[in-house]
């Protein structure tokens, strides 16, 4: 078996993964709040990515470099949780993902004014291709946009603020200093919103919670041994299979379908998301290392694995 196809199918097998752990968020979201779902799922991860993170032996401390961008970091990835979880408990799995597959698109409108980088036309044509498929998707003035809605492209923004600034500052700060912020916001920012809502959970939801953060951990490796095995030209594009998980998902579990708008604007913006992670991964495209392809995929979301975990060598 060839590096690309065995980094592709242990891509696939990643977003397969990841696509069974919203699977369980969205269960958990119909029962409680984003905010405790958060707050559990970063309290059972903990140890678990602490033992990973104990593996980097870069010399250095756990301060950041960079403060203030990791602080904004920090917060962007905790609310690309939180509104990613509200999203999915809202609604339809596959329109969920696809208003979150917008991401690249924002991606590279942020790259302009936060890395200073010049979009040329074939990137902004396919970013405006992109929202125009988003606006398929929520077709407004058809049906009322609801918060489910406004938090999915929240999730995007949140995401894709996230994965700028690991842009910006990855290659000078350790990969703990960079995942290990983000948790500890994820565990204490949730736990001081407990009192007001936190709901009793049987053991079985606990359990499913514990499912999440375990289902959260496996997917990261699966990524990182993908992104060993295969560039990442080959392997980020696997994450829109995540359509299919979720037609599949959502039917079997949740008893919804793809209606035709939601299934065009899905084509327009995979479309347009495959052509900016496609060309990002030619190196002459930007003056810095383009997102897709940086060493540093360090993030603790649900949501589109588009730099996500660190690509190890």
């Amino acid at each position: 078996m060839s590096p690309a196809l065995r980094g592709a199918l242990l891509a696939l097998a990643a977003f397969g993964v990841y696509s069974t752990h919203d699977v369980v968020v969205k269960t958990l979201g119909a029962h409680y709040s984003a905010f405790q779902i958060v707050f559990f799922v970063g309290l059972f991860s903990f140890p678990l990515i602490t033992l990973l993170l104990m593996q980097d032996k870069t010399d250095g401390n756990l301060i950041p470099r960079h403060p203030w961008w990791s602080a904004l970091r920090s917060f962007a990835s905790l609310g690309a949780l939180v509104f990613g979880f509200f999203a999915f408990s809202q609604l339809p799995m596959a329109q969920t993902y696809a208003i979150l597959f917008a991401t690249p698109m924002l991606i590279t409108l942020l790259s302009i004014p936060m890395l200073g980088e010049k979009v040329g036309l074939r990137r902004g044509l396919a970013v405006l291709v992109g929202m125009i498929g988003v606006l398929i998707v929520l077709r407004p003035g058809s049906a009322p946009l609801s918060l489910g809605h406004l938090a999915a492209l929240g999730g995007a923004l949140a995401g894709a603020t996230s994965s700028i600034i690991v842009r910006k500052i990855g290659a000078n700060e350790r990969s703990v200093v960079l995942m290990l912020y983000p948790m500890m916001l994820q565990v204490l920012g949730m736990a001081l919103l407990m009192p007001w809502y936190y709901v009793p959970m049987p053991f079985e939801h606990l359990a499913l919670n514990a499912l999440v953060a375990a289902f959260s951990v496996v997917a990261g490796l699966l990524l990182i041994a993908a992104y060993r095995a295969a560039p990442a030209v080959v392997a980020a594009p696997m994450q829109y299979s995540q359509l299919l998980w979720a037609a599949f998902y959502g039917w079997l579990f949740f008893s919804e379908s793809i209606d035709l708008w939601t299934g065009v604007g899905a084509a327009v913006i995979v479309g347009s998301g495959l052509y900016i992670v496609l060309r990002e991964g030619r190196p002459q495209v930007s003056q810095n290392q383009p997102v897709s392809q940086n060493r540093w995929r360090l993030d603790a979301g649900p949501i589109l694995r588009l730099g996500l975990w660190p690509r190890r060598k």
